[in-house]
């Protein structure tokens, strides 16, 4: 058996080091919905549900991820704290920034579909796996996720998983049976590293 002392202890996160970690997770999500939607693709969470009103009311992913979350603030400030809930509306509005301003850095004159599904899904993946390890949440499914892993115990991504499915059922009819084969693919891939990486015990430091 392991001696307990072989483990060190956890050490909270500084208020420097939560701000550096959920600015690169917002940029990591930012940059993944700009992947999809040049890809005309379609995820899972709040990303997909941003995505998928994109198409049909030509409004920024971004700036549509952060309206469709403005509900689910008081929520995460109410069952998670207040801490968790101003991180979250902090997330939120760097996201819209950092996707406003990023098509302005950066131009895309093409992205292989399949590239998007994978590299966009995995890097959105990243950056609510950053942004979770750092006290916040991106709003919507990913703080239901959040809260019924703490007080439940359930894992976080495939709680997130079956919300997944209903927002890609509802992209059905506005996408083509290869797009939506490949948003599905996205969703898989932000899921992955969920459920790979954000597990209790698995994770030292808050």
């Amino acid at each position: 058996m392991t001696p307990t002392h072989a483990f060190p202890a956890p050490r909270p996160h500084n208020l420097a080091e939560d701000g550096y970690a959920i600015a690169l997770g917002c940029a990591f999500i930012a940059m993944g919905l700009m992947l999809l939607k040049q890809a005309n693709l379609v995820t899972g969470g709040m990303a997909g549900i941003a995505l998928l009103l994109s198409y049909l009311i030509h409004w920024s992913p971004a700036t549509l991820f952060l309206l469709i979350n403005i509900p689910f603030f008081l929520f995460a400030g109410r069952a998670m704290g207040a801490a968790f809930g101003l991180k979250t509306l902090f997330a939120n509005i760097a996201i819209m920034g950092l996707g406003t301003m990023m098509p302005l850095a950066l131009e895309l004159a093409r992205v292989s579909p399949l590239f998007a599904a994978l590299f966009g899904g995995s890097i959105i993946g990243f950056g609510i796996l950053a942004i979770a390890r750092h006290g916040a949440g991106v709003g919507g499914l990913g703080v239901i996720a959040l809260t019924l892993q703490k007080t439940r115990g359930w894992n976080a991504g495939r709680t997130q998983m079956i919300g997944d499915a209903i927002i890609l059922l509802a992209s059905l009819p506005l996408l083509s049976a290869d797009r939506f084969a490949l948003s599905i693919l996205s969703a898989a891939a932000i899921n992955a590293v969920l459920i790979v990486n954000h597990r209790p015990g698995r994770y030292i430091g808050h």
